[in-house]
């Protein structure tokens, strides 16, 4: 299971940066559905910060069993976490395209990830003992110290950083699918593609992933920012699985892309 095929680098950081860049630009729509809704719900019914959490612990305890899953089964059928990938793909898309959530495809696209995460994962490992664990600890802290300086309101989304994100997104979008092009052709045969390339001793890799971690942080914002106006406009309650659903991708994104910066720090 080595990892000289750069399968990684075509295929799963690439479609979760598409789910990502897509899930960011319907957020607006997401929300004005959301505001649409009556305000004279009752307090059971609308959307607050405690069944928000409540809703994206669950999602993410979905993660963690199948992701155990998917880390015992690909010793055996390693194309099992590949299908879990592309399936996991398009429940994202089902998912940021509803007009309203659904708790079941939610989960479900938990559990395709899940899969996909622990056979992506176990390779990682086998190549590089320990960078699971050091990579599920970056990601905690990312998202732990993103979460605190939100909670302060040291930082916000604003209309501006959003737009400098999204221009972000879509030319890391562009630049990814240069290098799977190069890849698939022939024309880079480096494991990372461009990544791979160096600048002063540094591969590009190091450069874009500490850029896209940064990116990873912001999206997490706007995931905070717009569970935070939910419960402040009073939404329905089953918004809270919008939220959950939000900060899944966003942090499964974030896990990939540490994984893959590790794994390039340590070539």
């Amino acid at each position: 299971m080595a990892l000289d095929n750069p399968a990684f680098s075509r295929n799963s950081a690439f479609s979760q940066q598409g789910a990502q860049s897509v899930a960011q630009d319907v957020s607006a729509q997401q929300l004005q559905a959301m505001y649409d809704q009556p305000a004279t719900l009752p307090d059971r019914e609308v959307m607050t910060v405690e069944n928000t959490v409540a809703k994206t612990a669950g999602a993410f305890g979905v993660l963690v069993v199948f992701a155990a899953a998917g880390w015992m089964i690909t010793p055996a059928a390693p194309w099992v976490f590949w299908v879990a990938s592309l399936v996991g793909f398009v429940l994202a898309l089902v998912n940021i395209f509803k007009k309203e959530p659904s708790p079941a495809l939610i989960l479900a696209y938990a559990a395709a990830q899940g899969v996909f995460l622990g056979g992506i994962s176990l390779m990682f490992e086998t190549q590089w003992s320990g960078i699971v664990a050091q990579a599920v600890i970056g990601t905690l802290a990312v998202v732990g110290v993103t979460l605190a300086l939100f909670a302060t309101g040291k930082i916000r989304a604003s209309k501006r950083a959003t737009k400098v994100f999204l221009i972000a997104m879509v030319g890391y979008l562009v630049f990814s699918l240069v290098n799977v092009i190069l890849m698939w052709t022939g024309v880079n045969d480096d494991p990372w593609g461009l990544r791979g390339v160096e600048i002063a001793g540094i591969p590009l890799g190091l450069i874009i992933g500490v850029l896209v971690i940064l990116l990873g942080a912001y999206s997490l914002v706007l995931d905070f920012d717009m569970i935070q106006q939910g419960v402040r406009n009073r939404a329905p309650k089953k918004y809270g699985w919008t939220g959950a659903f939000g900060i899944m991708v966003t942090v499964i994104w974030l896990y990939l892309e540490i994984l893959r910066f590790l794994a390039i720090a340590r070539d």
